[in-house]
C-alpha cells in the first residue's frame, strides 16, 4: 500500500523583490481588519493543478506527465489583484498573471488532460493563473476590503521568470502549511 500525501503543482513565486511586494499588497489587505487567513511568505506561489491526497507511487507518471508540457523559461508578468468568486463577494484575494498567462494554460491544460488519464477528478473552476494572497473567513469589514480590491485592480507587481514546474507536497499544521518540493521539472529556453 503506497503513502498517500496532499500533493499539488506549481510555478514557486522566489525573487525576493518580488515577495516583498505581494507581502506589501496582502498585509494591505491584512490591516482592512477583515477576517482572514493570509498566505505565509514564503508558501506564494502559482497552482497549476491541486491534486489532494495522491499516492506517493503515482509521482514517476505525474513528472512524465509535467515533462510532456514542456513548460516554457518565459516572462510572467504579475499585474492587477482580484477576487473568487467575484470582487464583490471575495472569498480567496490573489494577484493576477497578464503577460505569460497563455503559457501557464498551455501547461495546465497538459498536466489536466495528463492527470484524468491517471483517474483524477475534472477540476471544476476554470483555470486563472494567480498567486493567492489570503483567504476569507467572514464578513466583517468587507467593504473595506471590496473597496482595495478596486484601487488595487491594476497594481504592477512586477516580472518573474518561469524557471521550473514543481510537485509539491503540503503538510498541513496548526500554523499553516508546510510546502516540501517532490520534483522538479526544469522550463526549458
Amino acid at each position: 500500500m503506497s503513502e498517500v500525501v496532499r500533493m499539488f503543482i506549481a510555478v514557486d513565486i522566489e525573487d525576493p523583490s518580488i515577495i516583498s511586494k505581494l507581502v506589501r499588497i496582502r498585509d494591505s489587505f491584512v490591516a482592512t481588519g477583515a477576517p482572514m487567513k493570509p498566505v505565509e511568505d514564503h508558501n506564494m506561489h502559482i497552482t497549476l493543478r491541486f491534486l489532494g491526497n495522491t499516492p506517493l507511487s503515482l509521482l514517476d507518471d505525474l513528472e512524465r506527465i509535467v515533462r510532456e508540457a514542456r513548460p516554457k523559461k518565459v516572462k510572467l508578468h504579475l499585474y492587477g489583484v482580484g477576487a473568487f468568486p467575484t470582487p464583490t463577494r471575495p472569498r480567496v484575494l490573489w494577484v493576477g498573471v497578464r503577460e505569460g498567462a497563455e503559457e501557464l494554460e498551455r501547461i495546465y491544460k497538459v498536466i489536466e488532460r495528463g492527470v484524468r488519464r491517471l483517474g483524477f477528478k475534472p477540476e471544476r473552476e476554470e483555470f486563472v493563473a494567480h498567486i493567492t494572497l489570503a483567504r476569507l473567513k467572514g464578513s466583517r469589514n468587507l467593504d473595506r476590503v471590496v473597496k482595495l480590491l478596486n484601487e488595487l485592480q491594476d497594481v504592477d507587481v512586477g516580472y518573474i521568470t518561469l524557471e521550473s514546474v514543481r510537485i509539491k507536497q503540503s503538510i498541513l499544521t496548526r500554523s499553516g502549511p508546510i510546502y516540501k518540493t517532490l520534483r522538479e521539472i526544469p522550463a526549458e529556453e
